[in-house]
């Protein structure tokens, strides 16, 4: 692999939790597409991107910085994911499952950041 992120756990997780954003996305009402839609695939989108930009060879305090907005933005994907399940766009089995991975993901970045 030509990049140092590719090999790494928590980045391919976040990457596949993202794209199962995207695809809940899909079934939100047309007029969220420039509200929650936009929000909870950008904070998705975040999570991957931070990982991956704070793995470039950088220091090991500039990489924690990265891994703390990734953290940020997962929370904020939960946050979302709150939201949407008020607003009745997401079933409480979805939820609970999403919330879950979310749940593991932010463990593996804090895992991440504590060793270093």
């Amino acid at each position: 692999m030509a990049f140092r992120f590719e090999d790494l756990q928590v980045w391919q997780r976040a990457l596949d939790l993202g794209e199962q954003i995207n695809q809940l996305t899909k079934d939100f009402p047309k007029d969220e597409v420039y509200v929650l839609t936009s929000q909870i695939k950008r904070a998705a989108d975040s999570v991957v991107l931070n990982i991956a930009e704070g793995s470039t060879g950088q220091s090991k305090s500039v990489y924690k910085v990265f891994l703390s907005y990734s953290l940020r933005s997962a929370i904020e994907v939960v946050s979302c994911l709150f939201i949407a399940k008020k607003r009745g766009y997401v079933t409480d089995g979805r939820f609970s499952e999403l919330y879950g991975e979310y749940e593991i993901l932010v463990k593996m970045i804090t895992a991440l950041k504590n060793s270093f």
